[in-house]
């Protein structure tokens, strides 16, 4: 089949959920004898980029927070047009409204939901208006939608009277680092709370800082993240920085590799999700997390995770404390983790599930 993915930023994924999931199952898709095409951004990929046998190809946007991902959207779908592939599968709600064009030229399209993206904060009220009347688009101009979490399926349903594909996200079980570059940043191993996301309202880092502002304890706040059209938040954010909360950028490669090794804890304090890779990764690495009780992460974590109740800064510091006094509790669940992950989550069976739902689209079913 000749696929193309369209939505993303680009890949190989340096920050993103969704881009890290058109990363892991387009090369999985190439190794399976498929040709794909990823169309990326141009400020995301750099130029001269190459990616595991998958075609990249950069193409402009308007790079600003309202324009950036439909005028990059439009144009990719465009080219997808004269190109002809068989497969256009686009990703996230928004690009959903394109989804019904290539279908004109004979393609079959896709549309993967990662999550109810009008409901994230940093939209003001126009935007999230115009996000929330694209679920309807996602549901309907595709041949099939998927959706990463059986929560979305069941919104879905209940909201559009579509039954979608229910493909959650994967990841890799990594064999864990030890401690070096981590050093050089300040931070101790087995001495600093982890957080890892992007720095945006609606993962709730603010409620994290309040919590952990309030806590006596010598371990350290790393927070993993850059801004994405979020300055105003990230300002808010630096107002906790101090020398034992730590704002650090975007970390890639060994160094997240060796913060994920190393962390004491990971919190994930969202307030919405689709399902969370950076869940999966924590998980995936053994550690022992704490995330807010939104059925997303619940849907994840099951019971090899501690919650506190989503926006309740009170919640939050309680159950860190406790954490933090009891490493017996810790270690346990450390121990359910990996094992979890094996289990449920795998990158070889969502470029599976995905293949299978392609083939099911054009062959008419």
């Amino acid at each position: 089949m000749r696929i193309a993915m369209i939505g993303q930023k680009g890949v190989p994924a340096t920050y993103g959920g969704i881009e890290k999931h058109v990363e892991e199952i387009a090369r999985r898709l190439v190794a399976r004898g498929h040709e794909v095409t990823v169309f990326c951004r141009l400020y995301y990929t750099p130029a001269g980029a190459r990616y595991h046998g998958v075609r990249l190809l950069r193409r402009p946007s308007i790079h600003t927070k309202h324009l950036d991902t439909v005028s990059h959207v439009a144009w990719s779908t465009l080219e997808a047009m004269v190109r002809r592939f068989d497969i256009v599968h686009y990703h996230a709600l928004g690009p959903s409204l394109f989804a019904a064009v290539p279908r004109f030229t004979g393609a079959r399209t896709v549309v993967s939901v990662h999550g109810l993206d009008w409901q994230r904060e940093k939209w003001g009220r126009v935007a999230s208006w115009v996000l929330r009347r694209c679920e309807g688009p996602a549901a309907r101009f595709p041949n099939r939608t998927i959706v990463v979490s059986k929560t979305l399926r069941d919104y879905f349903r209940d909201h559009h009277h579509r039954t979608p594909a229910f493909i959650p996200n994967g990841t890799n079980l990594p064999s864990p680092r030890p401690a070096r570059r981590i050093l050089q940043l300040g931070l101790t191993p087995g001495k600093y709370v982890l957080f890892v996301g992007r720095l945006v309202p609606e993962k709730g880092v603010h409620f994290l800082c309040e919590a952990f502002s309030q806590i006596d304890t010598d371990l350290k706040l790393a927070l993993v993240g850059g801004l994405s059209f979020s300055k105003d938040y990230v300002q808010q954010l630096r107002a906790y920085e101090s020398d034992r909360i730590r704002l650090l950028d975007y970390v890639f490669g060994e160094s997240l590799e060796e913060l994920w090794s190393n962390a004491y804890l990971v919190v994930q304090p969202s307030t919405m999700e689709g399902l969370s890779i950076a869940l999966l990764e924590a998980l995936s690495y053994g550690r022992c997390v704490l995330l807010s009780d939104i059925p997303e992460n619940v849907e994840v974590a099951e019971d090899c995770a501690v919650t506190f109740r989503s926006r309740d800064v009170g919640d939050l510091r309680e159950k860190l404390e406790m954490l933090l006094q009891r490493p017996e509790l810790v270690r346990e669940f450390e121990g359910k983790a990996r094992g979890h992950i094996r289990e449920h989550y795998s990158w070889e069976k969502v470029a599976e599930n995905t293949e299978t739902v392609y083939r099911e689209v054009l062959e008419g079913r």
